[in-house]
């Protein structure tokens, strides 16, 4: 997950615009903006400061749902899954903005995706 690409999610979601943040932050636009570009790390305090200026618990910066997510057996993991398509990097980000749109979307629609991707993927 990028960090930044959360926080843009979340802004956009409450309707806030950088200039909102701003204000309730005392962080500049121009940092909250390359923050939310990737461009920069926010330390562990601006990470609170924006959860504050959200309105929302800081560990919803990490993830969804009011439960911390299952933590997967990590010495199950078979080593080809470690290099896969989508555990690092470009890719990594990729897959993870495809998850996030994809959990907005309807069961049919997600059906009607996937259908068109085995399609695809036998061309």
């Amino acid at each position: 997950m990028i960090i930044g690409d959360r926080l843009r999610a979340i802004r956009e979601e409450k309707k806030l615009s950088q200039g909102d943040i701003e204000r309730r932050t005392g962080l500049l636009r121009c940092y909250v903006s390359r923050v939310e570009n990737g461009h920069t790390v926010p330390a562990v305090e601006t990470l609170e400061k924006f959860a504050r200026a959200l309105e929302i618990p800081m560990h919803h910066l990490f993830y969804d749902g009011e439960e911390p997510p299952q933590l997967p057996n990590l010495l199950n993991l078979k080593s080809s899954d470690k290099n896969g398509w989508g555990s690092i990097g470009k890719d990594a980000r990729y897959l993870s903005k495809l998850r996030r749109l994809l959990a907005k979307a309807d069961e049919r629609d997600r059906k009607i995706i996937l259908l068109m991707a085995q399609k695809m993927a036998l061309r």
